[in-house]
């Protein structure tokens, strides 16, 4: 996927994740060997989404795209993130998946 489409399926995760009373908080966090598309609240909650875009099956399903070697990297990069927050803080870490268009959200996909 290009960095066009790519910055094209950001921008519809953060408006569809908004629709549903998420507050966008930064976009593009960027550690080493990692990126966080997305970092959101909701409600008090703190969250990190994972976007991914697909068109067609060719390459599998967007949600399979988020594997565990992604998801070890968002990890690493949200530990960093919240050694700036209280130890009580709540988190937690979706997914938004465009199939074709059609976001998806998948609460809490991975711990």
């Amino acid at each position: 996927m290009s960095s066009l489409a790519g910055r094209a399926g950001e921008d519809a995760a953060a408006l569809f994740l908004e629709s549903l009373g998420y507050r966008i908080l930064q976009r593009n966090l960027r550690g080493p060997g990692a990126e966080i598309d997305l970092v959101a609240r909701d409600g008090d909650t703190l969250v990190f989404v994972e976007v991914k875009a697909r068109t067609g099956r060719r390459f599998g399903s967007a949600i399979a795209a988020v594997d565990a070697r992604k998801r070890a990297r968002i990890r690493a990069l949200a530990g960093d993130f919240l050694q700036f927050l209280p130890p009580t803080a709540k988190v937690r870490f979706d997914v938004v998946t465009l199939e074709r268009g059609t976001p998806s959200l998948h609460r809490g996909a991975f711990a």
